[in-house]
C-alpha cells in the first residue's frame, strides 16, 4: 500500500513539474511579446525564431511546404514552432524536479537562441532585438526555479515528521504561484499583443487615407472578349483578396506611408534619389494590366493572378539618377530591392529599361497597395518571376553586380535570372471530375508574360493535337484564356494541353520541377465520362 502511495505522489508530481515547464514557457513568450512592444513586433521570438527557420531552410523544403501548404506554410511554421516550445518546455519542467538550477538554465539558453536569432535576422536593428527573448526568458528561467522549489520544499507540520515523497511538498503554494504565474502571463501577453497591434495604427490610416491620382498614361480598357464565358474558369482580373501570396515574412510588414522612404544608389549612379510616398504620388503615373507569376508554382499550379496595377515607371526613376543600361555602357547590371523585413531581390538592370512596364506599383485594382501585396510601394517587371523582381514593402534599391552580389533566392540554389516560361493550364473540367457524355467545355489559361500566347492546343488521350479556341488577347503581359469544346465518349481519359508564344516557341514537354528556374511541362487533367 505504501509503495502505491509513493508511486501515485511521484507521478503527480511529474506531471506538476513538466506543467511548471509549460508555465515557465508560457511566461517566458507572454513576457517576451511584452517587451517586443517596446523594440518591435518582429522580434519577439516565436517571429524572430521562425524568420530565421526560414532563411535556414533548404529551397527543396520550402517548396515543398508552398507545394503542399500553399498560402498556409507561415501559419504551418508557427504552429510547429509553438508545438515545439511545448515540448521543450515540458521536457524542461522533468527535468528540473531533479535537477532544479538545470532546468532553469535551460530556458535560459532557449532565450538565448531566440536573442541570437532576433539579432541575426536581414532586418535586424541590432542587438536591441534580442532583448525581448532575453527578458522572456528570465522570467520564465524564474518562475520556473519557484514552481519546482513548491514542488520539492516539504510541507512541515509541526510536531509531525513526513517524509518528502510522501506527499509533504507544498500543495497550496504551488497552486497559488502557479495560478497566479498563469493569469499573469495571459495579462502580459494580453497588454503586448495591444500595444504591438496600436503601433500599426498609423501604417493602416496612412493606407486608408491615400488617394490614388489619376494616371497620366491609363491602361487601354480589356477587351470585352478576353473573358470566356466558360463555368470554371478564374475572372480575367484577380481581386485583391484572392491574389496569390508567397514570400517569407511571418507577420506582415505594416509600413506608415508618411514616414517611408525609398533610396536608389549605387553603381552608375551619378546622383543618388530619396523618394518619400508623395514624391511617387506626385509624378506621372502609369497604369498597366500585368499578370504576375511565382516560381514555386507547379504545373497545372494557382500561384498566378492578375491585376491593374498603377505606379512609376522604374527606368524613369534610374535614368533620373543617371543609371544606363549594360548594353549602352552603364556599370551595373543588377538592382538589388530590399524589403523593410530584409528581404532582397536581385533583377536584371537590361530587363528594366528595355522599355517594359517595369514600376514601382503603388495600386492594385483601383485600390492603394493591400498590406499582404506590399503597400505602401512594391516592385513589379513584367515577364520575369516575382522572386526576382516583385520586391514587395521595398524601401531600397542598390544597383551593382552579379558578380558582386547574390540576392537572397539565389544564395539558395535559384537561378539568377528567371523569365516566366511558357505555361498553360487546364482549370475545367477539374482532375478526376466526371463529366456527361456529349459536349464538354475544357477551359483554361495560359501565359508567357512580355511574350504573348499566339496559339493553345488540346490532346485528348493519345490523339492528335487540336488547336484550341482563344479568347481574345489583352496585352502580351497578360495571361489568356482559351476553350475548346470536346466531343466526350463514356470512359476514362486523359486530358493534355500545351501553348505557343508570341514568338513561335512550343511550350515544351519536359517536366522540370520548381528550382532553380520555374517548373516546366505540360498540364494535364484525368477524367472519367459517365
Amino acid at each position: 500500500m505504501t509503495t502505491v502511495r509513493i508511486t501515485r505522489t511521484a507521478l503527480t508530481r511529474g506531471t506538476l513539474a513538466a506543467l511548471s515547464g509549460l508555465l515557465a514557457g508560457f511566461a517566458a513568450l507572454t513576457v517576451a511579446e511584452l517587451v517586443s512592444a517596446a523594440v518591435r513586433p518582429e522580434a519577439s521570438p516565436v517571429t524572430a525564431v521562425g524568420g530565421a527557420a526560414i532563411d535556414r531552410t533548404p529551397a527543396a523544403v520550402k517548396d515543398f511546404a508552398i507545394r503542399n501548404f500553399g498560402e498556409n506554410d507561415k501559419l504551418v511554421l508557427q504552429l510547429g514552432i509553438v508545438v515545439t516550445l511545448a515540448l521543450f518546455a515540458l521536457a524542461v519542467g522533468v527535468l528540473a524536479l531533479r535537477y532544479r538550477r538545470t532546468g532553469s538554465a535551460a530556458v535560459l539558453a532557449f532565450g538565448v537562441v531566440g536573442a541570437a536569432s532576433a539579432v541575426s535576422r536581414p532586418d535586424s536593428t541590432g542587438v536591441v532585438d534580442g532583448l525581448p527573448s532575453l527578458v522572456g526568458a528570465v522570467a520564465g528561467a524564474v518562475l520556473l526555479y519557484v514552481l519546482i522549489g513548491r514542488l520539492t520544499r516539504p510541507r512541515r507540520i509541526p510536531g509531525e515528521e513526513q517524509a518528502e515523497d510522501e506527499g509533504g511538498w507544498d500543495r497550496r503554494g504551488f497552486l497559488i504561484a502557479a495560478t497566479a504565474a498563469a493569469a499573469a502571463s495571459t495579462v502580459a501577453g494580453a497588454v503586448g499583443r495591444t500595444l504591438n497591434g496600436r503601433s500599426s495604427q498609423n501604417a493602416v490610416a496612412s493606407r486608408e487615407g491615400a488617394r490614388l491620382p489619376a494616371p497620366a498614361s491609363p491602361a487601354e480598357p480589356i477587351p470585352a472578349g478576353a473573358q470566356l464565358r466558360v463555368p470554371g474558369l478564374p475572372p480575367f482580373t484577380t481581386p485583391n483578396n484572392k491574389f496569390y501570396r508567397v514570400d517569407t515574412a511571418l507577420v506582415v510588414p505594416k509600413v506608415d506611408a508618411n514616414t517611408w522612404r525609398l533610396r536608389i544608389h549605387g553603381k552608375g549612379v551619378r546622383r543618388d534619389l530619396e523618394l518619400t510616398y508623395q514624391d511617387l504620388l506626385d509624378r506621372p503615373l502609369i497604369e498597366r494590366e500585368i499578370t504576375l507569376c511565382c516560381v514555386s508554382n507547379e504545373v497545372g499550379g494557382p500561384y498566378i493572378g492578375h491585376a491593374k496595377w498603377i505606379g512609376v515607371r522604374l527606368s524613369d526613376l534610374l535614368k533620373e539618377a543617371g543609371v544606363k543600361p549594360p548594353s549602352r555602357g552603364g556599370r551595373a547590371d543588377q538592382i538589388i530591392a530590399r524589403s523593410v523585413d530584409g528581404m532582397t531581390l536581385g533583377t536584371p538592370v537590361e530587363d528594366v529599361m528595355d522599355g517594359r512596364d517595369a514600376m514601382l506599383a503603388v495600386g492594385m485594382n483601383g485600390e492603394p497597395l493591400p498590406f499582404v501585396h506590399g503597400f505602401p510601394v512594391r516592385m513589379l517587371v513584367p515577364g520575369l518571376y516575382g522572386y526576382v523582381s516583385a520586391c514587395k514593402w521595398i524601401e531600397d534599391i542598390e544597383l551593382t553586380t552579379f558578380d558582386d552580389y547574390d540576392a537572397y533566392w539565389v544564395k539558395r540554389k535559384w537561378a539568377r535570372k528567371a523569365p516566366i516560361k511558357t505555361q498553360s493550364r487546364i482549370d475545367t473540367p477539374k482532375p478526376f471530375g466526371r463529366p456527361e457524355a456529349g459536349t464538354v467545355m475544357v477551359a483554361g489559361v495560359a501565359w508567357a508574360q512580355h511574350r504573348g500566347i499566339e496559339k493553345v492546343e488540346i490532346r485528348v488521350d493519345d490523339g492528335p493535337w487540336r488547336p484550341a479556341q482563344l479568347a481574345e488577347q489583352d496585352t502580351v503581359d497578360t495571361w489568356r484564356q482559351w476553350s475548346y469544346p470536346w466531343k466526350a465518349t463514356p470512359g476514362g481519359h486523359t486530358l493534355t494541353v500545351r501553348a505557343t508564344d508570341g514568338t513561335g516557341e512550343v511550350q515544351t514537354e519536359k517536366r522540370t520541377k520548381t528550382v532553380p528556374d520555374g517548373a516546366s511541362g505540360w498540364h494535364s487533367v484525368v477524367v472519367s465520362v459517365d
